[in-house]
């Protein structure tokens, strides 16, 4: 029987990466609440309807940057240090795109038909435990289920208003991580530290300010996002693990550190102000419960920032 995996968050940053490295593992199902244009890429997509998901055909096509991606034989062996090769996976082949949204669970039944492994890397600024009860409702007994948390879900403790407004991500990340793993459905939990993406994301929105707030003391250990995709699907082609060892990045670094460094990186001047924040959330980052137990591999954010397409349009 040829596997098929169901793939929530697949046209985001890890699910960018995740892609074609399982090209050739078996059938790709991608959960989207908006599927690929087909009048642009000549991306076949369903709607959830069951007759349509039957036997349905496994297209090519997927504009989510990925194109030029080269082929990961469906190796748990190849795949560990997988480097990501950016790209437009325009030409990746065994990819059907459902439409459905796991805050409504409006085509998620229909989607996880005949699913052996879910890898869930839909998340967000909130509603992640919602959307894990709903996922898991939804699948076959026996579904392998593959999950990406965050380093520090069980060291961060969310108890405040203050906690949950800076923190909150944590708490939520550690209840889906509890929905999957007492759902009677086989599971694998990974946890990350933060990707350079999303870093980079950060260092920007703050750039914008004429005067950067900076939280003393917090540190980050940033890691790139196609190293945790290649351990996510190592683990999703092996057999049900439970919470695996973190993964994190090469090196920990102060948020002062990154941001200097970015703002450096693209000629930028700003005054960065230190400040300190109250609860018991922001004691437990000071004190390094968001990052792993030892170093990872991989870019370094110096190296990250270095790379020819980290930066496009960034200007002073």
């Amino acid at each position: 029987m040829t596997p098929l995996f169901l793939i929530t968050g697949g046209t985001g940053t890890l699910g960018r990466h995740v892609l074609p490295l399982l090209e050739g593992a078996g059938h790709l199902r991608v959960l989207t609440r908006r599927p690929p244009p087909a009048a642009l890429t000549g991306v076949e997509t369903t709607t959830g309807d069951r007759a349509a998901l039957t036997g349905a055909k496994h297209v090519t096509g997927d504009p989510s940057g990925l194109t030029g991606a080269k082929h990961v034989p469906a190796d748990p062996s190849a795949l560990t240090g997988a480097k990501h090769v950016p790209g437009d996976p325009s030409g990746l082949a065994g990819v059907e795109y459902v439409t459905g949204d796991l805050a409504t669970g409006a085509g998620v039944e229909q989607a996880s038909r005949d699913v052996t492994t879910v890898l869930h890397l839909a998340g967000g600024s909130s509603g992640d435990v919602d959307k894990a009860r709903t996922l898991v409702r939804a699948l076959a007994p026996g579904t392998h289920v593959v999950f990406i948390s965050v380093v520090g879900a069980d060291r961060v403790p969310v108890v405040s208003r203050t906690d949950r407004a800076m923190f909150g991500y944590f708490a939520d990340q550690l209840a889906a991580e509890r929905v999957i793993a007492e759902s009677g459905l086989p599971w694998t939990t990974l946890r990350a530290t933060q990707f350079h993406d999303l870093t980079l994301l950060v260092a920007r929105q703050m750039a914008k300010l004429p005067v950067i707030p900076v939280p003393a003391g917090v540190r980050f250990q940033p890691v790139d996002a196609g190293l945790v995709a290649a351990r996510l699907v190592e683990l999703a082609l092996g057999a049900p693990a439970g919470l695996v060892e973190d993964v994190a990045g090469p090196r920990v670094e102060g948020m002062d550190a990154l941001l200097r460094a970015y703002l450096k990186k693209t000629g930028q001047r700003r005054l960065l102000v230190p400040m300190r924040l109250g609860g018991r959330a922001y004691a437990a980052i000071r004190a390094g419960g968001n990052l792993a137990a030892s170093p990872g591999t991989g870019l370094t954010w110096d190296g990250f920032l270095g790379s020819a397409t980290a930066l496009p349009g960034d200007k002073p």
